[in-house]
């Protein structure tokens, strides 16, 4: 308890599966926190268990590939709590197909929302993050941004894309003491894996590379996440934080 004590968090896709987990976890750890998503329903009761749970949190509705709604959401967080020490880029959605059966609206829709959204997030954030004298950038990749996966092309495009981004925002905003991880969780089980695990039928696929005997769980990757958040880490920037069950071992 009191990891996060002081900290502000902006948090997207916190409306369920490790978004949710995040913002609870953030929560419960201290942290004020802004969760950010469309579904508003399932945000909704997010944010009133945090706040159940003696959390504070505010719920605001989020499409992250508006550029408006990034710097509106960035100024009620300054306006309700003063600033912003932490972002988590976590929203993020997925599509089964390979290169040759996509359409370019898909692969669009993908880039627009895993890596661009991040982008305009990262681009309003830092200056808030270099008037508080520092902060913490975390990107949900995935193991898809470091080894290839079957089905999933424009997904893990995008998740390689904002691994190598977090590297290079590491380098040129270290010195503003703001420091930028990416996160790369292998199969959790959420709302977005599901379908694919159980109604195609990838449950043995996924065995067949997790060296653990169990997939993971939100919690999982929130821990990790509340590490990179938290002063433990102030010297970690640019790296790569894998919670897999050792997929990318082989």
């Amino acid at each position: 308890m009191g990891r996060l004590n002081g900290k502000v968090a902006i948090i997207t896709g916190a409306a369920m599966g490790m978004g949710a987990s995040e913002a609870m976890l953030f929560a419960k750890e201290g942290a004020k926190v802004i969760a950010t998503d469309v579904q508003m329903e399932h945000l909704n009761k997010v944010v009133e268990e945090i706040k159940e749970n003696g959390g504070e949190a505010v719920a605001i509705k989020h499409d992250v590939t508006s550029e408006a709604e990034w710097k509106a959401i960035i100024a009620e967080a300054v306006k309700l709590f003063g600033k912003v020490d932490v972002l988590v880029n976590n929203a993020g959605v997925s599509s089964p197909k390979t290169i040759a059966n996509m359409e370019m609206d898909e692969w669009n829709k993908i880039m627009d929302i895993d890596l661009n959204g991040c982008v305009i997030g990262m681009k309003y954030v830092i200056p808030e993050m270099k008037k508080a004298g520092g902060g913490s950038i975390i990107n949900i990749s995935s193991i898809g941004g470091i080894v290839g996966m079957a089905g999933t092309s424009p997904y893990t495009a995008a998740k390689g894309a904002l691994r190598v981004l977090s590297k290079s925002a590491a380098v040129e905003y270290g010195k503003d003491k703001i420091r930028v991880n990416s996160v790369h969780p292998g199969i959790i089980v959420t709302p977005m894996t599901g379908p694919t695990m159980v109604e195609g039928g990838a449950t043995p696929y996924y065995k067949t590379y997790t060296q653990l005997p169990y997939f993971g769980e939100p919690e999982d990757v929130a821990y990790g996440v509340v590490f990179l958040a938290s002063d433990e880490s102030r010297f970690v920037t640019g790296s790569e934080l894998v919670i897999d069950g050792g997929w990318t071992a082989l």
